[in-house]
């Protein structure tokens, strides 16, 4: 009986343990997710920088402009918006939260800086994750 009560306490105890190695796991993948996006702008490779956004008609993009639907859209409206190097300039993220929401939903605020020659932008950011597949991608984006 002793035995059996100290196996039940020792996975109790293990537990948080697991949880939390998957929400790093799942944080990690995301961050890197990004960092590969942040290298794709900054190589001037928008259809890269798009490779994070869920290629379906349902993806949502929220910007000042109003919401945009569908990837095909939101590359146009990326294209449409940075037309050459100079305007896309060089992209900065500070991350300030990520938050685990379920094993396939993660949400992340954070700040851009688009360094340019001409004007630099800044602006605050929420990205809805998810996972599709071996994959994580932005399901939804509110960029101000």
């Amino acid at each position: 009986m002793r035995n059996i009560i100290f196996l039940i306490l020792l996975i109790a105890a293990t537990l948080p343990a697991m949880a939390q190695s998957t929400e790093h796991k799942s944080i990690r993948q995301v961050k890197a997710t990004m960092a590969a996006q942040k290298q794709a702008w900054n190589n001037g490779d928008i259809p890269a920088f798009m490779a994070s956004y869920w290629n379906s008609p349902t993806l949502q993009f929220i910007g000042a402009s109003g919401v945009t639907k569908g990837w095909d859209a939101t590359l146009k409206r990326y294209q449409d918006t940075y037309p050459d190097r100079a305007a896309m300039g060089q992209l900065e993220f500070e991350i300030i939260q990520t938050d685990r929401r379920s094993k396939k939903v993660v949400t992340m605020t954070g700040k851009y800086i688009l360094t340019r020659d001409n004007k630099n932008l800044v602006g605050y950011f929420l990205l809805v994750w998810e996972k599709k597949g071996k994959d994580w991608v932005i399901v939804m984006d509110a960029t101000t």
